[in-house]
């Protein structure tokens, strides 16, 4: 074959076609079990005109639907040729795709339930500690750091701590301790936004300081702090009228997942799992127990 016709690029796909019709064939043996007729109903080509105008906010023309169902014709075909060939089969995307689509039908019944009030509180009243409001600190802080006093750091913060409670001190606290870039204090602060500002630890220690007062020194992770906790506010149960939305969203977070445990149970019984090997004992132990 001279040099010049293996460089012709209809040559290439030729080729190409070639190599796929025989790639095609081996893999469906020459046969397709795919259903030979494609039958297109108004209501498809009306979802597919609505789909078309959602996204170019305006109908189609005649013409393009005639691409629209030429291209719902072509994904068609390419679909049941492709499940006549085998090639959905131990594809992990395909799998988990198919997956959800599955449980998507089970959430779908528990959406379309929408919730009464009564279901709200009742849920509310089971679960309390999950929507409670949490406590809230209001606190100033001056920081003390061992890195730069050394020894002297807790001297220091203590010999503060005593003219801060004598009613003395210097007018600009910031000045008596170190610089820092923690904040100088929190307003309406939760636990969970010390503890992130702070760690845990000085968290911990705040919760228990006095109100109206200078203490400390309290330990962090950072060094040592004087602290003066301004106001604080008790965490008390929510009302559902408060938090409706947040309720009603976590309650149909449950139901999804009830729902979807019961259909998966359901279709669990027509089969009959066996699993070989040493992981039998894991998948034939009651709930929990593999864990131990």
């Amino acid at each position: 074959m001279p040099l010049q016709l293996l460089r012709e690029p209809l040559l290439h796909f030729l080729l190409i076609g070639a190599a796929l019709f025989l790639l095609y064939g081996a893999l469906n043996r020459g046969v397709s079990d795919a259903p030979r007729d494609i039958v297109i109903p108004d209501s498809r080509v009306e979802a597919l005109a609505e789909n078309f105008a959602t996204v170019w906010m305006r109908p189609p023309t005649p013409v393009e639907i005639k691409g629209l169902i030429d291209d719902y014709v072509a994904e068609e075909i390419y679909y049941r040729e492709a499940i006549a060939m085998g090639l959905d089969q131990d594809d992990t995307v395909i799998r988990r795709r198919l997956r959800q689509k599955m449980e998507f039908i089970s959430e779908g019944v528990a959406d379309a339930a929408e919730p009464t009030d009564a279901e709200l509180q009742a849920y509310l009243d089971r679960h309390p500690g999950k929507f409670a409001l949490p406590a809230q600190l209001s606190f100033r802080q001056v920081y003390f750091s061992p890195d730069r006093r050394g020894e002297a750091a807790r001297r220091d913060a203590e010999r503060l701590l005593a003219e801060l409670q004598a009613g003395r001190g210097p007018a600009d606290l910031a000045e008596a301790g170190d610089p820092t870039l923690l904040p100088p204090g929190m307003e309406a602060a939760t636990p969970q936004d010390i503890a992130g500002a702070f760690g845990e630890e000085f968290a911990a220690q705040v919760e228990e300081a006095p109100e109206g007062q200078w203490t400390g020194p309290l330990q962090s992770g950072y060094g040592l702090h004087l602290v003066r906790v301004e106001a604080r506010t008790a965490g008390k149960a929510s009302t559902l009228a408060g938090i409706r939305p947040i309720v009603e969203r976590e309650l149909m977070s449950e139901r999804r997942r009830e729902l979807n445990a019961a259909f998966l149970d359901g279709l669990r019984r027509k089969y009959d799992v066996r699993v070989e090997g040493p992981a039998a004992a894991l998948y034939d132990a009651p709930p929990g127990a593999a864990a131990q």
